[in-house]
Order: C-alpha cells, then sequence, then structure tokens
C-alpha cells in the first residue's frame, strides 16, 4: 500500500485519532515505507489493548475499504506531499489528510486570514472594501471560515474585488452550512480553494468549527480579526495564530460597540491596529 493510501485508510478508520495518525506519518516520512502491520500501525499510534482490538476489527472492515474507495475519487493532500503548505506542517497537531476542491496553488502564495463575528455589522464590510484593492494587488490570498457575517463578507468581497479565497469548512466537501453559502462555497470551489479535513458525509459538529479555525490559523502568515465579541470564537482563532507565531492583527471600533470589545482587547495586548491595508501588507512582509 502507498503511503497516501495508508493515511487516507488511517484518517478514515475509527479509533486512530489526529494524534496516532501524525505519528504514523512522521514514521514514514522517516522510513520511507508503508509496509506496516496492523499491530505495529497501533504500537505506532500509542493506542492501548482496547483501542488496539477497537482499530483491527475496524481496520478489517469491508465499510473502510468502500469508504477508501470513495475518498479514493476525491482530490486530497497528505502531510507527507511536497505540495502539504510548510506553515500549517509546522503548526499545531497538522491533519495528515486534507480534502479539496479547487486551486491547490494558492497555498504557496502569501495568505492572510480575515476572521471576525458572525453577527458583523456593515462596520466590517466597509473595512474590507477600504483594504481589499491594496490587499489584491498585490496577489493577497485570502482566507476565512465560510461561516456566516465576517467570513461570508471576507470571501465575497475578495472575489469582487476579483482577488482568490480559500474557505476552510467544518464539514465534508458534500455538505453546506451554512445552508445559505452553498452558492458560495460552489463558487470557491471553481475559482479558488475549498479546504477540510473531515470526510465526505460529515455534518456540522460545534467541535468541528474550533478545529476548523487552528487549519486557518495555521495556513495564514497574518491574520486579522474585524469585528469580536468578548470571549468570542475569532478571538480563540487569534490566539491558535498567535501560539503558531502568527502576525495577528484586529480593526479597533467604538468603545461602546459589544462586537469591538474582543478586537479592542487584542490591541491592548499587543495586536497591531489594522487601520489600513498597509498595516496589513507590512505584516505580511510585502511592503
Amino acid at each position: 500500500m502507498r503511503s497516501r493510501d495508508l493515511l487516507l485508510k488511517l484518517h478514515l478508520c475509527p479509533g486512530i485519532g489526529r494524534v496516532g495518525e501524525l505519528r504514523i506519518a512522521k514514521f514514514l516520512r522517516r522510513r520511507s515505507q508503508s509496509q506496516l502491520t496492523v499491530r505495529q500501525l497501533s504500537q505506532l499510534a500509542g493506542l492501548n489493548l482496547d483501542q488496539q482490538q477497537h482499530f483491527t476489527q475496524a481496520w478489517t472492515s469491508t465499510a473502510l475499504t468502500t469508504l477508501c474507495q470513495q475518498h479514493q475519487q476525491l482530490n486530497y493532500l497528505t502531510w507527507l506531499d511536497a505540495a502539504y503548505p510548510l506553515y500549517l506542517r509546522e503548526s499545531f497537531q497538522p491533519p495528515t489528510i486534507l480534502f479539496y476542491q479547487g486551486d491547490l496553488a494558492l497555498l504557496q502564495r502569501p495568505i492572510l486570514a480575515l476572521v471576525g463575528a458572525r453577527q458583523a455589522t456593515d462596520y466590517t464590510q466597509r473595512t474590507l472594501i477600504n483594504f481589499m484593492p491594496a490587499l489584491i494587488a498585490q496577489n493577497i490570498v485570502i482566507i476565512s471560515g465560510l461561516a456566516a457575517g465576517a467570513d461570508r463578507m471576507a470571501h465575497m468581497t475578495t472575489l469582487a474585488a476579483h482577488g482568490q479565497t480559500i474557505a476552510v469548512i467544518g464539514t465534508g466537501l458534500d455538505s453546506y452550512y451554512p445552508r445559505t453559502n452553498q452558492a458560495l462555497q460552489q463558487r470557491i470551489a471553481q475559482v479558488g480553494l475549498v479546504l477540510t479535513e473531515y470526510s465526505l458525509g460529515s455534518t456540522p459538529q460545534r467541535y468541528h468549527f474550533p478545529e476548523r479555525n487552528r487549519l486557518i490559523a495555521g495556513l495564514c502568515q497574518a491574520l486579522c480579526v474585524t469585528e469580536a465579541r468578548e470571549h468570542s470564537g475569532s478571538l480563540i482563532t487569534a490566539n491558535l495564530a498567535l501560539q503558531a507565531n502568527r502576525n495577528v492583527l484586529a480593526v479597533p471600533g467604538a468603545l461602546w460597540q459589544p462586537l469591538s470589545v474582543g478586537c479592542n482587547q487584542l490591541i491592548a495586548a499587543g495586536a497591531r491596529p489594522a487601520l489600513s491595508a498597509t498595516d496589513l501588507l507590512e505584516e505580511l512582509t510585502i511592503i
């Protein structure tokens, strides 16, 4: 079995876990072999005896064979591939498999993450419209999470300015969340790039979105928060970016606006105020 196929099967097999997948991927990178027994795979993954038994049953099942055949028809990138983004490979718990639709070459260009509140206001929209021309002129790729609000605005504003965008989703490629973003997701798949670590049939789960956020933080070189409440998901993404040694910016806002509290707190903690596109470009080391 080829190493790529082995990693795909491990990713789809229940019971191995993200940490176990990564341990095996690192072993394969060092040894350049994939002729491993089920027992060896279990041991490399650090499974206990009960987990090994569960994994062995799943590994030899016809259901897993069928699932692998189905996913081999998709475009996917493995942790072992040369095209796997270096920034993501060096981040916290990088996925061993990324399923995708669209232009994978976008991952090799400077990437700016734009994130914010699902209840984002016209302030985010106006800010993005102001920033976008200069970013597009420098061939910056915009990445976001295809959620409602600020994420959708980031993707839409980029496309309207004839730029290129990457959407990281928290479902399988055959699902759309929220449903109102179906047409947008399909468009990005055609002219940009849609990425996910989740297999076909995966529906939106609450824990998927923090996991998706770590990919956004890992793929970008800099991240900017436009609007965010205190203790919001956008701040979690910003903290993940900081932990990954990414440059973090925030758009300052009025003191009395709840959706500016998170951004103002980020700035107070040391994030750079995003006052213009120049601030963003400097953090991407473009100028």
